[in-house]
């Protein structure tokens, strides 16, 4: 009779602890789908956008590259009307998207880790910051945004330099160069081979330096606007806690014109530093064979020597075609980020 009452009581026992881990695994699988499923939607909104804001501007973006490393005594591209028109006089409408193909192929990974890491650095900066006495109910501050996306930017550049590099090369070569990169995979070997691994990451440091303002000043600009504009709903511009796709694609603007001036310069240097080693750069430049001397032992030489033999106003070569591209480009990129997310968001529900 002790042994059945011992036998029942184990059997009982068992029997609680495989329900109680059945129910503890179903609790984990649960938020643990969740949070995959939200990763998801962020990668793919961030992605989305960044494909669909570089394409609809990449003549511009092309142009940019072409001022920014050009032969000063060369000088084929003088503006950008007159830039855009040779351009379509000379290599017609697939030269206008020359490179845009790389540039999606980088700028979707990268803008889909941008927005992602976005996202995550700010929930960890906001956790850190409200472990400090008195902090316990803080809400993220323009600075705090500022070191979120600086955080965001850093990433997206390092997980996606090598492809920014190729894409740049094969922006600026034309069918007049007299040694052609045939696409993606191809000039990856050629640099490789021909200038070794570290030459895929040549001006990462001006890159890196650069993003830190760029992208922080995006998103704390972006973020901050938005929220002003909630909170005190001037001239009519909200209802309740939504803004316009209009509004939103201002706010964007605004954030794209004040980063991408603060970090020019330092975009500049870095692509001037990408076509260091490259033996046709100069000839791919000026599309007439001459050679050149595009050397620079480094981000201050660059610096210097650009200042030196061209100007100050070198630094800021290519800045029109750049800012009418980059005022699109960021304010489509955060709309389109949100829309997709919503979207993707209401599928998710309905698929649940």
């Amino acid at each position: 009779m002790a042994s059945e009452d011992v036998v029942g009581k184990t059997s009982a026992t068992i029997a609680n602890i495989a329900e109680e881990a059945k129910i503890a695994s179903e609790g984990v699988k649960a938020p643990s789908r969740l949070a995959l499923l939200g990763i998801c939607k962020s990668l793919a909104a961030g992605g989305i956008a960044g494909g669909v804001s570089r394409t609809a501007v990449a003549p511009l973006e092309r142009l940019k590259i072409l001022l920014q490393v050009q032969n000063p005594n060369a000088i084929k591209y003088n503006g950008t009307i007159q830039g855009l028109k040779y351009i379509w006089r000379t290599e017609g409408l697939r030269g206008m998207f020359k490179g845009n193909g790389t540039n999606c192929a980088r700028i979707v990974p990268n803008s889909a880790v941008k927005f992602f890491s976005y996202e995550e650095a700010s929930k960890g900066i906001l956790w850190l910051y409200k472990q400090q006495p008195g902090n316990e109910d803080a809400e993220l501050t323009p600075l705090l945004r500022l070191g979120a996306g600086a955080c965001a930017g850093i990433i997206a550049m390092s997980a996606t330099y090598p492809m920014d590099l190729v894409r740049g090369r094969l922006t600026v070569q034309t069918d007049k160069s007299p040694s052609q990169y045939r696409g993606i995979a191809h000039a990856l070997k050629t640099v490789l081979r021909e200038e070794g691994p570290r030459a895929l990451y040549k001006g990462w440091l001006p890159s890196v330096i650069g993003v830190v303002p760029y992208v922080g000043l995006n998103f704390a600009v972006y973020e901050s606007l938005k929220d002003w504009l909630v909170k005190t709903r001037p001239f009519g511009l909200t209802e309740g806690t939504e803004l316009s796709v209009t509004t939103k694609l201002a706010c964007g603007a605004a954030a794209g014109t004040v980063g991408q001036t603060v970090a020019y310069p330092l975009d500049v240097i870095r692509r001037r530093m990408q076509m260091v080693g490259w033996k046709d750069a100069a000839s791919v430049v000026t599309a007439d064979g001459k050679s050149g001397g595009l050397q620079y032992t480094g981000m201050v030489d660059a610096f210097r020597k650009t200042v030196r033999y061209e100007g100050f106003r070198a630094l800021y070569k290519g800045l029109v075609p750049n800012s009418v591209k980059v005022v699109p480009s960021i304010a489509i990129a955060f709309v389109t980020y949100e829309v997709v997310k919503d979207v993707l968001h209401v599928e998710m529900r309905i698929s649940d």
